[in-house]
């Protein structure tokens, strides 16, 4: 297997016993790098990363990775897959050095001297080699997620799959995570599943938006955001008429100022009114503009 193979997912559906249609004719391609999964709560991420990582099978389509047939052969995927889903627990009373040992031990890290020294390279690189004596059950959050990325590292995945990795943690937990993820992002494919439009933006040279289940669009960062140059435009009104607003033109987001009217931001291909100004366009817009233009197909 070679480090630059390919993520392959054709037509992938999956419908659950409740009704609920979590993946809808899904295709998309990923090549190494970050690449991030973006979209709202209940979209389909952890439905398309549960699938990946062979937890559950589709009802139809097809996934590769390089020649792995994932679906076929669970195991062959799994033995190069590093999979950090959004919780999950650690055993009691052990110390990061200790467990990560033991997980070493249980991957088939047969000689002593390498495993204590990949531990504290692992260590190292996420940046807890300062507590490594200490019990990982009593780790803030953000620790909890580096420790996450030390264990999936052992195996040297060349997959990597990190599902809604920053929810809950504090802006200093976030920053020290998303550098771990950037330094061993550059031979691997890592997907980052998350609704947090920042952690793409600061993170991903690659991202899709998902929406009930179907790829949206497929971009980058920076292409998202120059297709909206000159056509990203705002103006203050009164937070009253904000459905009036909505519905005489194509607002993507609102935000209260200090004196409680509103500043909402719209797309348009050329001036909406005397009262708009120009705006810097942003993912956020992109992103919005994005499931704003689905709705709007659904509804038809």
């Amino acid at each position: 297997m070679i480090r630059t193979a390919t993520l392959k997912i054709s037509n992938i559906s999956k419908c659950y016993k409740n009704g609920v249609q979590a993946l809808d004719n899904l295709s998309l391609e990923i090549k190494s790098g970050m690449f991030g999964l973006l979209g709202p709560n209940g979209a389909g991420k952890s439905s398309l990363m549960r699938t990946i990582a062979t937890l559950q099978k589709p009802d139809s389509g097809s996934v590769f990775f390089g020649d792995i047939d994932v679906l076929n052969d669970s195991m062959s995927l799994r033995k190069v897959l590093g999979y950090l889903p959004q919780e999950f627990g650690v055993y009691p009373g052990i110390s990061a050095e200790d467990l990560l040992e033991y997980f070493a031990t249980l991957k088939g890290i047969a000689s002593v001297k390498e495993r204590k020294q990949l531990v504290n390279d692992l260590l190292e690189v996420t940046n807890l080699i300062d507590v490594r004596k200490k019990n990982v059950e009593a780790y803030s959050g953000g620790m909890k997620q580096r420790f996450g990325i030390a264990q999936l590292l052992l195996n040297d995945p060349q997959l990597i799959i990190v599902d809604e990795p920053t929810a809950g943690l504090d802006p200093a937990e976030r920053n020290r995570f998303l550098n771990v993820l950037r330094e061993i992002a550059s031979n691997n494919i890592i997907i980052f599943s998350t609704h947090i439009i920042d952690d793409v933006k600061d993170l991903c040279n690659e991202l899709a938006i998902i929406n009930g289940g179907r790829i949206l669009r497929q971009t980058t960062p920076k292409n998202a955001v120059s297709e909206l140059d000159g056509r990203i435009w705002s103006k203050t009104i009164n937070a009253s008429t904000l459905v009036e607003t909505e519905q005489k033109y194509q607002v993507l987001s609102s935000s209260f100022n200090p004196d409680n009217s509103k500043k909402v931001r719209v797309f348009a291909e050329q001036k909406p009114g005397k009262e708009f100004v120009p705006e810097n366009a942003t993912l956020e817009d992109a992103y919005f503009l994005a499931l704003k233009t689905d709705e709007s197909k659904i509804r038809v």
